[in-house]
């Protein structure tokens, strides 16, 4: 059942940024702007942050399986749509269904492993979801080049169709979850604010780089204030309701110390994973002037060794815990990315490659056992919770990272002939690093080996 959740995500995940090497093919088809086109992903990930924080309620709700074959039946339908969509409008719907599906699946999965697998072996464990987390992102790229290559941008949505339809009947076979349900009454007025709130934080965070470029419809700071706002109001409710038992989004998890350390390290984690994501096929493309799948190509050797590494990380920490494998996690994280500032027009590509597997083995040693240590130390009736908090996090981070990424490296390329130059991929990078440099100390503060709650 574990695999079955985790192969469904895979393919979920994947297509997060499958989109990213198509957009120049869909400006062309489909005549639209760069601004517009990125909406297709960025729109994909703004709606898995409004979906999400609801997904603690569900899981409370309604059975595991009902919620398994929703979302699968949700991604689907967005596939489907999306490789009919005789326009861009059709397109950008096909996407947001296929996001609401996915955002439901991501902590289905990661409750599913802390009420399933016994604590010793929930190391190895959530280490396979480092798959998901790593490689199903790396392959997007290079999968979506090989498809524009052979055959055409509908094909992206025509290939992974079958296999969402596979795992839906395979879920709706086989997939038994064992789970207690109550009857929680819906906040009818907390899903709005959710909506606004992480809604209008993702895309502010995410409109900064198209504010750069002079792109963006409306200015950052206006959805980013009013998302501010909303999510103000929306812990308030919470805070009020959870009393009762009745919050959308329990944040009870909040007060055990452990969580938050923890949730605070996946925070610059991800801001770092999802800015290198970001920057390293700008400075391939603008600087060094590679091809989109020579891009794809780059960037694969890291993903697949994170896969790699995922699983024997959670055996590690099965055996001796967090904190041995977190301190120098962020060590190899840091000296990556001070590496990477020392880039320019003129590097070499192994080089890059060997830079970005160094990387993604200081946060593979950081992200499998922060989550695990996050979700495994709560009570049972927070789990679900917990995991929602941290894949809203997770998605909040990467929209922050980003855009304070993307506004680094505009502001200093602002003497380049057009697009990005090495200046500023080097002033983005230092900005990673020092983020990568300030958690350090805050990996001193993750709990030594020591009993789980579940």
């Amino acid at each position: 059942m574990i695999w079955l959740l985790v192969a469904s995500a895979f393919v979920m995940i994947l297509n997060e940024t499958i989109m990213s090497v198509a957009l120049p093919a869909l400006i062309v088809d489909l005549g639209v702007t760069v601004g517009t086109a990125q909406w297709l992903t960025s729109g994909f990930l703004l709606t898995m942050a409004v979906v999400i924080p609801v997904t603690g309620f569900l899981l409370q709700r309604f059975p595991p399986r009902l919620v398994y074959l929703m979302s699968m039946s949700l991604f689907s339908l967005g596939t489907l749509i999306s490789a009919l969509a005789p326009g861009f409008p059709v397109l950008m719907t096909g996407r947001i269904v296929q996001a609401a599906g996915t955002a439901v699946m991501v902590p289905l999965l990661m409750t599913s492993v802390i009420r399933l697998v016994p604590v010793e072996r929930r190391g190895s464990t959530m280490g396979t979801m480092t798959v998901v987390i790593a490689v199903a992102p790396a392959i997007g790229p290079t999968l979506s080049g090989v498809i524009l290559t052979l055959l055409g941008w509908r094909w992206m949505f025509w290939v992974v169709l079958p296999i969402a339809l596979l795992a839906l009947a395979a879920g709706a076979l086989w997939l038994r979850i064992a789970a207690e349900t109550r009857r929680v009454p819906l906040d009818v007025l907390s899903v709005p604010l959710s909506a606004v709130a992480f809604g209008g934080l993702v895309f502010g965070l995410s409109s900064v780089g198209e504010a750069a470029r002079g792109e963006a419809p409306v200015p950052p700071w206006l959805p980013t204030v009013i998302g501010a706002v909303a999510m103000a109001v929306f812990v308030a409710r919470q805070l009020r309701l959870q009393a009762a038992g009745r919050a959308l989004l329990d944040l009870r998890p909040l007060a055990h110390r452990p969580f938050v350390v923890s949730v605070v390290l996946v925070v610059l984690s991800m801001m770092s994973l999802f800015g290198v994501l970001i920057l390293l096929p700008l400075y391939l493309q603008d600087v060094l002037r590679v091809d989109p799948f020579v891009t794809g190509l780059t960037v694969l050797p890291g993903g697949l060794v994170m896969g790699l590494l995922g699983p024997v990380i959670g055996r590690l920490y099965d055996k001796v815990g967090a904190r041995p494998l977190v301190l120098p996690g962020g060590v190899v994280l840091a000296a990556a990315l001070w590496a990477f500032t020392t880039l320019d027009g003129s590097s070499r590509l192994w080089v890059i490659i060997a830079m970005h597997v160094v990387l993604v083995a200081g946060l593979s040693l950081m992200l499998t056992p922060l989550i695990t240590d996050a979700l495994g130390q709560l009570p049972r009736e927070l789990d679900s919770h917990g995991s929602a908090i941290v894949s809203t996090l997770q998605q909040v981070a990467g929209a922050a990272g980003t855009a304070l990424f993307i506004t680094v490296m505009a502001l200093a390329s602002s003497h380049a002939a057009g697009g990005v130059d090495a200046g500023g991929a080097r002033a983005a990078f230092l900005c990673a690093a020092i983020i990568a440099t300030v958690a350090l100390p805050v990996t001193l503060l993750v709990r030594r080996r020591g009993a789980e709650l579940g």
